[in-house]
């Protein structure tokens, strides 16, 4: 066969960077509570370095490959992160805020991510290392003082998100439960309810609701994933420690979507709309704030 045919191999081209405003790079973080490095890449709001002596809430976002860039992401579909804030502070929709996105470490995610020592497969004796402790550790004493450090972020968990989707929703919900005191505003999106048995139900259960902790927690699904009524269950066990819908939990069911980035890139508009609404303008005659009112897309109002 001529080496020159139509029949000889076919290349395929990988998508082109895609990454919008002003991103920073931190290639191979390492991490001596892990034992391993990742890439991190940190988006700063447009106003970053007109503002000089303006701070920022920053939202840590896992599975970071998938986050900015379609040259980087799973099946080269990203998130677009970068785009939709943008496009949402410019259009003073939400607050400007600093975007971490946090390289996953392929095989090591499995185990990251999990919150218990679950089986990886079903009927099968080999277990997750159940590593989302150190994890956490990771997050909150190496690369949280790192990026507090290097960027004018605001510190204090008021100000401070995480998000997730699939296992890395469960680990943002776990996390969340577990360290109030550093992370306050989460993304739980499509998160893997069915690990270990649904044992993230039980975290939740095991609540004091008189001491619950103060987070506001948007937590979505779509009704063409495998399972997706676990999130309805979910839901009623935060409602039951005193969340309350449209006020500090926002609850959503995406009508026909799937597992997958795409899914998840088309609700990070609400999701940034609800976690990070625009700072009200001070009432004048009084220090008092007015509660701001957090207005969804059409497409994904309740």
């Amino acid at each position: 066969m001529d080496r020159c045919t139509s029949s000889a191999i076919t290349f395929l081209r990988m998508p082109d960077h895609t990454l919008t405003g002003n991103i920073q790079s931190h290639p191979n973080f390492p991490s001596k509570t892990l034992g391993r490095s990742r890439d991190v890449l940190v988006y700063l709001p447009p106003d970053y370095r007109r503002a000089r002596t303006r701070r920022y809430p920053v939202l840590y976002l896992h599975d970071g490959q998938n986050i900015f860039d379609a040259s980087t992401a799973f099946g080269g579909v990203e998130w677009s992160a970068d785009e939709t804030a943008q496009r949402l502070v410019n259009q003073k929709l939400i607050e400007p805020l600093i975007i971490v996105a946090v390289a996953n470490t392929g095989e090591q995610r499995i185990h990251e991510y999990a919150p218990t020592r679950g089986r990886l497969e079903e009927g099968k004796r080999r277990r997750s290392k159940g590593l989302l402790r150190h994890y956490g550790g990771f997050l909150i004493n190496e690369l949280k003082p790192f990026i507090d450090a290097r960027y004018r972020t605001l510190t204090a968990a008021q100000y401070t998100g995480l998000g997730g989707s699939s296992l890395g929703g469960l680990a943002t919900l776990a996390l969340g439960l577990w360290f109030p005191n550093v992370f306050r505003r989460l993304a739980v999106m499509s998160p893997s309810i069915w690990w270990d048995n649904c044992a993230i139900y039980d975290m939740v259960e095991e609540l004091d609701a008189e001491a619950r902790p103060p987070l506001r927690i948007w937590l979505d699904t779509g009704t063409n994933e495998p399972g997706w009524e676990r999130a309805r269950v979910l839901r009623d066990g935060l409602l039951e420690k005193g969340w309350r819908l449209h006020d500090d939990l926002r609850y959503f069911e995406a009508e026909g979507a799937d597992h997958s980035e795409g899914a998840w890139a088309h609700r990070l508009d609400a999701v940034l709309r609800f976690l990070f609404p625009p700072t009200p303008p001070l009432v004048q005659g009084t220090r008092r704030r007015s509660k701001p009112a957090v207005v969804l897309p059409a497409s994904l109002a309740p």
